[in-house]
């Protein structure tokens, strides 16, 4: 028998006993897991868990992680590490700018667990606050794009370009060539050429005036940008003319903040425009994260990637927000979506947006026009002084062309300066100016450059200097909808904040039981050091002997990582569970094409799998072959036998998730590895299920190959609404050499899945707080409550809600699915009407329908007491009993709690009552209602007219307010 982490009255000897992390990080005291352990007839944790986890994958002995540290100790060390960091004034520019976070959106909303800790609103009654954020946010891209569609953000500039140009291959399916600008961002061209080769793109840069466009269907489209990297504004109209006569679809990557001066890339001809909104007050955090936007004319809306928010009602007129045209997703289209995105990045999307209402339309002009001003004034000055600055038009970056000999002359008068500049191959520096620059900034870098500072009163002289061609200056209004006029007071803008957020339900509010989403704790401890200057403030292309304490954090990191999966190599670089799988699929490609087998094509997945696994496979170059599941969830050895041996010569990987999408740790893993192995296939493991194996089992000691982590699962990064995620991948010795390069880290350039070299470089902070303070100990006992807490809900619902499926042994793992499809039959009670009715109970509904539609899928991580799980499983239990009501007769079969939930306050106070229930029934189902009352503030909302009359922007936002037709 095995020693456990959490032994019954054991918690506080683990790791430093109680009032340290690991006590305020799990959920259940130690009479909570007692009580529990006896209702599931257990004598002890380690039974449960020799129970529950099959011995061929247990671990040998404990990780080998520091001794855990309390929340001060880790803070203090951390502190210490990015102390080591050296913030220099960045003037580097390629996407990335220096920007000032209003403290009113700082406090209220980066720093708000109830903003950071929602779920992505799937569940759009209890989500209205994002989705109206989202909603502003598609709006502020369309206007500044000049488009007609936009989706609610997308992970960077770089993978956004790439979504870009999947959805010109879906426009020219036909096309196989994407021209592209040699002026475009160096970090988008990497990531369009990682991309494109598996997909048969061949990705052709060159000058944009030499662009043929004559070559016909071959043609796949063309991506210039504005303004080009080197700063200089063209004029891309002759070019977007030309496109629109040969049908090549235009894709233009964009400044925003440029943008509120410049004549949006719809009024002069392109189809689609990509970018991002960093500079709208999100920090550049080393590389992220932050949010990017792609927006299309109407007549692409349907091949757009990603999530958009759409405007519908509900059955009493009320206007609502929710996620349109969802059947464009990976989760519907599996193997033929043409993009695996998943996570965006909500959080940071809604504070660009929030940025943009705080200043208003005049105070965006008013930032765009100081900072070309600044930026025309040093161009003038340098030149006057005699270095050789481009006389093209530009927005804020100035293009210096010197010799070699010069350069190392101005790099280090910079770097003695405290400055880093742009220093590109082929010769050139650049300068960009940004938000945060002064006259003072201005003086420094005179002084680089030999040259005095200015006048006094140069910085603050009117008129503004201006510089940009004339043709290309923006012209009528800005922004006019009410939102980017109306808060623009620090009391109106918290209040709205405010407003925003009590209209979601996040976990500041109550459990959010998602089956394979895993929405644990992100403590105040983790999240502290995001807003410190040493975490926050770098530029991700800075010199590496700027940043030694991220080197030393990006190397604890990959060592505790590959601990804790069994790995040889971790990277870092996936800013995204779906990136994480795109390239761990990349490193298997690439290790069979170095073997000289490229022909194993074949990637056998699940029919259970989640519906990025097939998406990312095809995106990687491989051809998707479905494996049956049994009857108890397992993969069906059988099918895959007969598979494997169907493919035997082409197979190229098995993806599977461990423990099972079904909630189960399947006894034959290692044997279903070795079959592949034997074949000369590679595994890849989906890092979703991961809470259930951290100090228990290990992939690479189970046998895969690769597998990603979610941080933003297992390992604390917050949900954000939707994102950020971060998704790393670990790799056994002989796929190391595959795993993703870039090239500012002075590796090789192939692969680079993400603009920036270690992706979402600033919440890494989040996870090596929690690792640190939680230590091995810490990480194994948190797995152990998690199994315990899922067998304790499953058991408590079991006489209610069939749990379908389980262990050898008759458990789950960190997970159960609750089957409801009796209900239908009996009752006429659908997953759906089960999920609207828990709003009401004060609960997000667990997943729905996946992997078994008519089901719910629950996970409580170990964060929740054993309170909480009591709490939600009276609610499902009363649940029951009013279904139970409409089997009997008691409650009508069309008009009941369940089938008009959920149910607003409005409803509630209204004159009229026509339900044969009564209010109180409905408001107040138990006796934690009455203490305390989450109200969703819209009825059931109508997806089908929401789909059917897509409305994605807030134009006519008042209008609906006022429609109760």
């Amino acid at each position: 028998m095995s020693v456990s982490s959490l032994e019954t009255k054991s918690l506080n000897t683990i790791e430093g006993g109680a009032g340290t992390f690991l006590s305020r990080h799990l959920g259940a005291s130690e009479s909570d897991i007692e009580a529990m352990l006896e209702t599931l007839g257990v004598a002890s944790m380690a039974d449960l868990v020799d129970a529950t986890v099959p011995p061929d994958i247990r671990m040998d002995g404990d990780l080998d992680l520091p001794k855990a540290l309390t929340e001060e100790e880790a803070l203090l060390r951390l502190r210490e590490m990015m102390g080591r960091n050296r913030v220099f004034r960045s003037y580097i520019g390629r996407g990335y700018y220096g920007c000032i976070t209003p403290p009113v959106i700082q406090r209220n909303l980066l720093e708000n667990p109830g903003w950071y800790t929602a779920y992505t609103p799937y569940q759009a009654e209890i989500a209205q606050g994002r989705l109206e954020a989202l909603l502003n946010f598609q709006t502020m891209v369309c206007d500044l794009t000049g488009m007609d569609v936009a989706n609610a953000s997308l992970l960077d500039e770089g993978t956004a370009a790439a979504e870009a140009m999947a959805m010109c291959a879906g426009m020219r399916p036909r096309g196989k060539r994407l021209l592209v600008s040699e002026l475009c961002h160096p970090q988008t061209i990497d990531v369009l050429r990682t991309r494109a080769e598996p997909l048969g793109i061949e990705v052709a840069t060159g000058n944009h005036i030499d662009f043929d466009l004559s070559e016909g269907e071959s043609l796949l489209g063309v991506l210039v940008q504005y303004p080009a990297t080197n700063g200089v504004v063209f004029d891309y109209g002759l070019l977007a003319r030309e496109a629109k006569e040969a049908g090549v679809p235009l894709v233009v990557a964009a400044d925003p903040l440029a943008l509120t001066v410049l004549k949006a890339p719809g009024d002069w001809g392109a189809d689609i425009v990509v970018g991002s909104a960093q500079r709208f007050g999100v920090p550049m955090g080393y590389g992220g994260p932050h949010a990017a936007f792609i927006a299309c004319r109407d007549e692409a809306k349907r091949k757009l990637p990603g999530r958009i928010v759409g405007v519908s009602h509900d059955e009493a007129g009320r206007t609502g927000y929710r996620l349109s045209l969802q059947t464009r997703e990976q989760h519907i289209r599996r193997d033929k979506a043409t993009s695996n995105i998943c996570t965006a990045q909500v959080l940071l999307a809604v504070m660009a947006v929030m940025y943009a209402s705080w200043h208003g339309p005049d105070g965006l002009v008013r930032i765009a026009r100081r900072v070309h001003h600044l930026a025309t004034l040093l161009a003038e000055r340098l030149r006057q002084g005699g270095v050789p600055v481009s006389t093209a038009p530009f927005f804020d970056t100035l293009e210096i062309r010197y010799p070699e000999a010069d350069q190392v002359r101005v790099r280090n008068a910079a770097l003695g300066a405290g400055v880093n500049l742009r220093y590109e191959r082929d010769g050139w520096i650049g300068i960009s100016l940004d938000e945060t620059a002064s006259g003072g900034d201005l003086d420094v870098l005179l002084a680089v450059f030999g040259l005095p500072p200015m006048e006094a009163d140069a910085v603050s002289a009117e008129p503004w200097q201006n510089s940009l061609p004339a043709g290309l200056q923006r012209e009528g209004e800005l922004l006019p909808q009410p939102v980017f006029h109306d808060y623009r007071t620090e009391t109106e803008m918290m209040r709205y904040l405010h407003r925003l957020e009590s209209r979601d339900l996040a976990l500041n509010e109550s459990m959010i039981p998602l089956g394979s989403c895993t929405m644990k704790l992100n403590a105040a401890a983790e999240m502290m050091p995001l807003s410190w200057p040493e975490v926050s403030a770098l530029h991700p292309f800075v010199p590496a002997d700027q940043v030694e304490g991220y080197g030393a954090l990006f190397s604890d990191l990959e060592d505790w990582l590959a601990e804790v999966t069994g790995y040889a190599a971790v990277s870092l670089q996936p800013n995204a569970g779906s990136q994480g799988e795109y390239a761990g699929l990349l490193a298997i490609r690439a290790y069979h094409r170095a073997r000289g087998e490229e022909g194993r094509d074949v990637c056998l997945i699940p029919t259970s799998a989640h519906g990025t696994n097939p998406a990312s496979a095809v995106m990687t170059g491989f051809k998707v072959v479905p494996i049956s599941c049994d009857q108890e969830g397992n993969i069906d050895l059988d099918d895959l036998l007969s598979k494997v041996a169907e493919h035997r010569e082409k197979l190229g990987a098995l993806m599977i998730t461990y423990p099972s999408t079904h909630g189960v740790f399947e006894e034959g893993i290692r044997n279903v590895c070795e079959v592949v192995h034997q074949c000369g296939g590679q595994v890849y493991m989906d890092g979703a299920n991961l809470n259930a194996q951290v100090g228990l089992c290990q992939p690479g000691g189970i046998g895969a190959d690769v597998c990603h982590l979610n941080l933003h699962k297992t390992f604390c990064i917050p949900h954000g609404g939707g994102g950020p995620g971060v998704g790393p991948i670990g790799v056994a010795e002989h796929l190391a050499p595959y795993i993703p390069g870039h090239r500012e880290v002075g590796e090789r350039e192939e692969y680079a899945v993400c603009a920036a070299p270690w992706g979402s470089a600033s919440i890494l902070t989040i996870s090596w707080m929690y690792i640190v303070m939680m230590g091995g100990k810490g990480l194994r006992g948190a797995t152990e409550l998690a199994i315990l807490n899922a067998n304790y809900v499953a058991k408590r619902l079991e006489d209610y809600y069939p749990v379908l499926f389980r262990g050898a042994n008759g458990y789950v793992a960190h997970e159960c699915i609750v089957d409801l499809r009796p209900f239908k039959e009996r009752a006429g009670i659908e997953v759906e009407d089960v999920a609207k009715r828990l709003m009401d109970y004060g609960y997000h509904a667990p997943t729905m329908s996946w992997p078994v539609p008519g089901t719910m899928m629950i996970e409580p991580t170990e964060s929740e007491s054993k309170a909480e799980l009591d709490r939600f499983c009276d609610a499902m239990m009363g649940i029951h009993g009013e279904i139970r009501a409409i089997t009997t007769g008691e409650a009508d079969g069309d008009n009941n709690v369940l089938k008009r939930a959920p149910h607003t306050a409005e409803d509630l106070l209204s004159e009229s009552w026509d339900r044969p229930y009564s209010r109180d029934s409905a408001a107040y189902p138990t006796d934690a209602t009455r203490r305390h009352k989450f109200w969703p503030v819209i009825g059931r909302i109508d997806n089908v007219y929401g789909d059917r009359h897509l409305v994605c922007t807030c134009d006519n936002v008042e209008v609906y307010a006022g429609d109760r037709s």
